[in-house]
């Protein structure tokens, strides 16, 4: 059984003072696997971000639906999402997202302080999601006293700390030099593993597709390849 699965998923949005409708996303079915890693891979305006976001239950779809564990997302209500998204999916953004007045560590540990999770609980798995990344050693520095690259590991820690069902990451490097690219990239590869973790993958850029187990191809709100890496048949 996979561990997500989308049905018939569409969005769409009123643009302009017409009202005129646009399909983001036009009837998607997909299926992921538990320790599979999948990258979503289009162009600008093909609908792969807004298929992540319906996949993370950050965005409702227009129809069809989304079931992640046995559990469809379509059903639960503001505050039961709220609570999936944060105990059972780690986001991981291009640009960080993390807070400039916390330190990594305070940045890392806050899903686990909003669950309600004791204080010497939140530090302790802070700082093992930290180290699983290699960022132990910079858990006192605040965000602008890192690197691009350090910020973004320390932004897969934050998603990693409630140990989530599944990871979901949009253009993770978009933000990075290719040094830091490969180096994230090597990461996650490294916490699929390792970890057996589920991630599904935003990115626009072939070469970092091809990381992936799997890739599916969107064009125009719609799934036109599903390409599994080690055969390299659709």
């Amino acid at each position: 059984m996979p561990i997500l699965s989308a049905e018939a998923l569409t969005k769409t949005f009123e643009t302009g003072g017409d009202a005129t409708r646009v399909a983001a996303v036009g009837g998607v079915d997909l299926a992921v696997a538990k320790g599979e890693f999948v990258a979503i891979i289009g162009a600008s305006g093909s609908g792969k971000s807004t298929l992540l976001h319906m996949l993370g239950g950050i965005t409702r779809p227009t129809s069809g639906r989304v079931v992640l564990e046995d559990v469809d997302l379509a059903m639960l209500d503001d505050d039961a999402l709220a609570l999936i998204r944060r105990r059972r999916i780690g986001f991981i953004f291009q640009r960080y997202n993390l807070l400039p007045e916390l330190s990594l560590l305070e940045n890392v540990a806050l899903p686990l302080v909003l669950d309600g999770h004791a204080g010497s609980t939140c530090d302790e798995r802070a700082i093992a999601a930290l180290e699983a990344v290699g960022m132990a050693g910079r858990a006192t520095h605040r965000p602008d006293e890192l690197s691009g690259g350090e910020q973004q590991r320390g932004a897969i820690a934050r998603a990693l700390v409630s140990e989530p069902a599944l990871v979901l990451a949009d253009e993770p490097t978009g933000a990075l030099d290719s040094a830091n690219s490969a180096r994230v990239l090597d990461l996650l590869r490294e916490l699929v593993e390792q970890r057996q973790q589920t991630l599904v993958m935003v990115t626009h850029d072939p070469a970092i597709a091809a990381t992936a187990d799997r890739t599916i191809s969107m064009r125009d709100g719609l799934i036109v390849a599903d390409t599994a890496a080690a055969t390299g048949v659709a």
